[in-house]
């Protein structure tokens, strides 16, 4: 299998399927990327289409100081960080269509619900530095060094980003902790906000079939 950077060096040379494959390789990361920072399908999706155009059009641009995949996400990222700077309402989340009949279901989905659109209202308050970074590094498992690697700023930078993000996190959903994560004596008391955010969100997205 060839490397992503033989990959890019052939599309940049004329190949017209070496991209093709960079793209298949890669997407569901970028979009799940996308997503987490923007907390919707439709402006995901504008974003990562916007950052492979870029892409497409720049490849000859890249000098290998980084890995391509790292590239990419840099490229979204920096998609997704224009749309956040540039929006002016808050994005708006639909609850899932209920109709009468329907199995009683052991979970109170209205509730889980509630709660995701509370969790993406929340993440929705940072700044767009501080939920690039938490969403790197809390929501997808980025180290720190990637994540610094990605947006193009020190380490210590990421970390001070997360840190403010998560200490606005626990104040927005501290009420939370005891109706959804167990309280300050439940398992999960321990984790950053975020990360139970994102325990929320998961629960979420999985009820709504995304």
């Amino acid at each position: 299998m060839r490397a992503d950077a033989e990959l890019l060096a052939l599309h940049a040379g004329g190949d017209p399927e070496a991209f093709a494959e960079l793209v298949r390789r890669h997407q569901n990361r970028l979009w799940s990327v996308a997503l987490g920072t923007l907390r919707d399908p439709d402006d995901a999706a504008d974003a990562v289409q916007d950052a492979l155009i870029s892409a497409y059009r720049g490849a000859s641009g890249y000098r290998g100081d980084a890995a391509v995949t790292t590239w990419l996400h840099r490229i979204v990222v920096n998609a997704c960080l224009d749309r956040l700077r540039r929006r002016r309402v808050r994005p708006t989340v639909e609850l899932p269509e209920q109709g009468p009949g329907e199995p009683v279901e052991p979970r109170d989905r209205v509730a889980e619900q509630d709660t995701v659109i509370v969790v993406r209202d929340a993440l929705s308050r940072l700044g767009a530095d501080q939920c690039a970074a938490i969403t790197l590094v809390d929501l997808h498992g980025y180290s720190v060094a990637e994540a610094a690697e990605i947006l193009g700023v020190a380490q210590g930078t990421v970390k001070s980003r997360c840190a403010r993000g998560r200490l606005q996190l626990a104040v927005l959903l501290g009420h939370l902790r005891e109706d959804v994560f167990g309280g300050a004596a439940g398992g999960n008391s321990e984790q950053p906000a975020s990360v139970q955010a994102r325990s929320a969100t998961d629960r979420g997205q999985e009820e709504g079939g995304r």
